[in-house]
């Protein structure tokens, strides 16, 4: 479905000194550097995935998906999606897929949400048939019935936010770009797009791209993680292989019924105690988790106990410090 092979893509950047003598010097030789934002970014990408796209401010996150979305043109390499080159076909190929920018928006900002949609319905040139029953769709999904009257400008961001994903999705996209979806808004708007993408991908089989930097948007949706930094793809894989590649323990948390004394656990590290709450932290590769907690139970008054995997943010952060970004 999506082919990506060898994309570099360089930008010139002004260089730009304080001081009025300089800005006039500029006027007449101005100076650049030589930014390499994608140096020969190959991967591919099967139809009804999620993609975790991650990495460091300025890795060339968004300059991927906008050369993916035919807004930018690489300087060398090759990118085939649903058999178009994005840059080329742009007319055909946009009517195939859906763009969510957070920090930009689609809606027109002095006109009613509703109204925003009827001027995409013909940008798109929807069919009425197809048009209704999938406004309908995302209107209840998202929760919009409220919102459809309000001009944007007056939205909160998370009522933008879901009514710019409603937007990119009117006409019905094979591939959904989602970068950085969730930006700022509260746990329930969160939640809620969480659900409505999983439900989209789960039923429709759209494939979807996402990049952001909240790692529990990471952990909740995608099934791969592709890492970029300094331009370069460093990462290809499973969650489930980072797990086992840098999550080294476990954490127990236990309730109980007052006791003073310090209880040592064999195969276990005791990381805190207090007379009704103790804290262990396990090795995953010596861990024998059921006869830790058999111990537990027999020499404590169990009221809750708790096993937590190291936090996505903490593999994230190992990784980021192997490849040096």
């Amino acid at each position: 479905m999506i082919h990506v092979e060898g994309i570099s893509k360089t930008f010139l950047v002004p260089k730009r000194k304080a001081g009025l003598g300089q800005s006039v010097k500029a006027l007449f030789r101005r100076e650049y550097n030589q930014v390499k934002a994608l140096q020969d970014i190959s991967f591919h990408i099967q139809p009804g995935e999620i993609v975790g796209y991650i990495g460091p401010n300025g890795a060339g996150k968004s300059t991927t998906i906008k050369v993916m979305s035919g807004i930018l043109v690489p300087d060398s390499g090759r990118c085939t999606i649903l058999g178009h080159t994005p840059w080329k076909e742009r007319t055909r190929y946009v009517q195939r897929i859906g763009v969510v920018f957070g920090q930009r928006s689609q809606l027109w900002w002095d006109v009613p949400v509703e109204e925003s949609f009827e001027l995409l319905r013909e940008i798109y040139k929807i069919p009425s048939h197809v048009y209704r029953q999938n406004r309908d769709m995302l209107i209840e999904s998202l929760d919009l019935g409220s919102l459809l009257q309000t001009p944007v400008r007056s939205l909160s961001l998370g009522q933008r936010m879901r009514c710019e994903i409603a937007a990119s999705l009117l006409h019905g996209p094979e591939l959904l770009f989602l970068d950085e979806p969730t930006i700022g808004l509260d746990a329930v708007s969160k939640l809620a797009v969480r659900r409505f993408i999983q439900t989209l991908n789960r039923e429709k089989g759209v494939t979807v791209i996402l990049t952001t930097h909240d790692m529990s948007d990471i952990e909740a949706l995608a099934s791969r993680l592709l890492l970029i930094g300094k331009g370069k793809l460093l990462y290809d894989g499973s969650l489930t292989d980072l797990r086992s590649r840098y999550s080294l323990q476990r954490t127990i948390t236990v309730l109980f019924r007052e006791r003073m004394e310090a209880l040592q656990v064999p195969g276990a590290t005791l990381a805190s105690w207090s007379p009704d709450r103790a804290v262990y932290t396990v090795e995953e590769a010596d861990a024998n988790m059921s006869a830790i907690i058999t111990y537990l139970a027999s020499r404590l008054d169990i009221l809750d106990v708790a096993v937590d995997a190291q936090p996505i943010d903490d593999l994230i952060v190992s990784l980021y410090k192997e490849y040096q970004i």
